[in-house]
């Protein structure tokens, strides 16, 4: 759930209000309000890689290694019980098998760490993933540290983290490789360009940094502690706002033409819109001023399946005969 990523610190409450951009501050503020804006659309995107998905499955047939994909859900969270069923629906339309264990929210630590050893040495599931957050007498990091490597489809076990760091990935974390590829999708150019990611979560932010570094962006990181938060977005070419707070980022934050990619989901706390989704960005604002940008809801999220179930199909070519 995005808009539970946590972050060190509170956000404070006045980002994203702040005065807005002069010309002084940003030459082409007013020019900006002119400009078409590329809506990246990544519901018609996720679909097309999970049509993509299907001769990799059918050769997998051929060799009997169906990908099987495991999740588990301990206790009740409304949210998470709706990614855990949009992923298992998922599964079968892609002809990978589902295995669901829903666990009540009083399971044991010790209880869930034998369920994934059972898991790790089951042949029939290639990937393994814990649906977060777990109840508080869980310990997330040591779940995650019980996962095989080769069947951690989410990218978390710290070997998958050094191997991505080192430029070596096995897997990279889905909703990060999502942003990567929906910046593909709209042709926006990352040599040389400065990004901007706004969170440092270990789901999101940090890793998506690192792999626009990768790409030859000038990468800069913000937080709760960043001073001046404005001053910093406005120089990017490209933002990744990954924060968990509904439209921090106002449009008076973002200069004319860059790319905007907004991975939070929000729900509006109140007002006449209250309870309906929305991102990290403004991003009524934003249109007519960003060079591209993604909705919320159909940008990041649907992406973030579609690159689940692509690196449940990676970890069977892995284990397959010949993979």
């Amino acid at each position: 759930m995005f808009g539970g990523v946590s972050q060190r610190g509170a956000w404070p409450a006045t980002i994203g209000r702040g005065k807005p951009a002069s010309i002084a501050d940003n030459g082409s503020f007013f020019e900006a309000s002119q400009m078409k804006t590329q809506v990246i659309d990544g519901a018609a995107l996720a679909r097309s890689i999970r049509a993509g998905l299907g001769a990799r499955v059918t050769a997998l047939a051929g060799k009997n290694a169906r990908p099987g994909l495991a999740v588990i859900l301990v206790g009740e969270d409304p949210a998470s019980q709706v990614y855990v069923r949009n992923k298992s629906r998922a599964c079968e339309e892609a002809g990978i098998a589902s295995f669901q264990h829903s666990l009540p929210a009083s399971t044991s630590q010790q209880q869930l760490l034998t369920l994934v050893g059972t898991l790790n040495r089951n042949p029939a599931v290639h990937g393994i993933l814990v649906q977060l957050p777990l109840p508080k007498h869980i310990s997330a990091d040591a779940i995650i540290r019980a996962i095989a490597p080769e069947k951690d489809v989410d990218g978390f076990h710290p070997e998958n983290v050094g191997l991505l760091a080192t430029g070596n990935a096995r897997f990279v974390p889905c909703t990060p490789a999502g942003v990567m590829r929906l910046l593909a999708h709209a042709g926006v150019e990352l040599a040389g360009k400065h990004a901007v990611v706004v969170g440092r979560s270990n789901i999101v932010g940090k890793p998506v940094a690192l792999l626009l570094l990768e790409k030859h962006a000038t990468v800069t990181i913000c937080h709760s502690r960043t001073p001046d938060l404005g001053a910093v977005i406005r120089q990017a070419d490209v933002v990744v706002a990954a924060v968990g707070k509904p439209r921090m980022i106002g449009a008076e934050m973002v200069k004319s033409g860059a790319a905007v990619i907004d991975v939070g989901i929000n729900r509006i706390p109140d007002g006449p819109n209250a309870g309906k989704l929305c991102g990290d960005v403004d991003y009524a604002g934003l249109l007519g001023k960003a060079g591209c940008i993604t909705p919320v809801p159909g940008g990041v999220g649907p992406m973030t399946i579609a690159l689940l179930l692509e690196n449940t199909v990676r970890a069977a070519e892995f284990a397959a005969p010949n993979g």
